[in-house]
């Protein structure tokens, strides 16, 4: 669970400074529903869709994984790619890396039951510099890992941020757009929503440029957690009320070390 006050923090201080990922969803239901995780990326040519049943918030396992599914990701140049299944959940392609501009649509069958969703994989926009930066909040120190680069004005530019810290598996960070910034020279700040930064600790930062669809999703899940809402499900954009969603974007990663004090 996201530690709320650590988060509130972060969200005011990105607000007031603009100029293997983990999906955490609400699985107490009292219907299973299917999940599907689908993240492709341009970072290798094997790509993962992970797909399960939702289970009941107090069982021993977080979901249940489905197998015997039918998953395939075609694009708009009528190429198509069958996922096999290999274990716990997971559809692999070993051969298939998404290219820039193209539309892809996932279509996944359960039990008869369609699922579809398609994404628009975007450009990405270069970073120009990296670095860990030390802030003074109401009177506390945390530090921050920032990119600085210049967003792009002719388009409207999405961008999702994952952390791993200390090479712990990589967890949502942040979900940004350029809504108020757009064309300018921009600072994003991306630090662990459960663990706050600490001199000495490891930093990979992922960052996707992603399609609209994926950023409501995110943005989203992190204006809920950000609320006093009861942290809920994000609206999905695969189909037939699945949970989870489909993302075709280009990726890159970047090792940062906050230095010892």
């Amino acid at each position: 669970m996201i530690a709320r006050p650590l988060l509130i923090l972060f969200g005011l201080f990105s607000l007031l400074t603009a100029c293997e990922e983990k999906i955490d969803l609400d699985l107490n239901a009292a219907a299973s529903r299917v999940v599907i995780d689908a993240q492709l990326s341009d970072a290798s040519a094997v790509q993962r869709i992970r797909i399960s049943k939702s289970v009941a918030f107090d069982a021993a396992v977080g979901s249940s994984p489905i197998t015997g599914a039918s998953v395939i990701v075609k694009d708009n140049q009528n190429h198509s790619f069958t996922f096999q299944y290999e274990k716990d959940g997971n559809y692999i392609h070993r051969n298939f890396k998404p290219v820039v501009g193209r539309t892809y649509s996932l279509n996944v069958t359960v039990q008869k039951q369609q699922y579809s969703a398609s994404s628009v994989m975007p450009a990405y926009v270069a970073v120009d510099s990296t670095r860990v930066l030390e802030r003074n909040i109401a009177g506390k120190t945390y530090f921050f890992a920032a990119l600085s680069f210049k967003d792009p004005i002719k388009t409207a530019n999405y961008y999702l941020y994952t952390l791993s810290l200390n090479g712990k598996p990589f967890r949502f960070a942040s979900a940004q757009s350029d809504q108020f910034n757009n064309g300018l020279r921009v600072i994003h700040y991306v630090s662990d929503l459960e663990t706050e930064l600490s001199p000495g600790d490891d930093i990979i930062v992922r960052r996707y440029c992603v399609d609209e669809k994926t950023y409501n999703y995110w943005s989203e899940y992190q204006n809920t957690n950000l609320s006093n809402a009861v942290p809920g499900n994000p609206t999905s954009n695969i189909s037939n009320n699945a949970l989870g969603y489909f993302s075709v974007a280009p990726v890159k990663a970047y090792t940062l070390k906050v230095a010892q004090q």
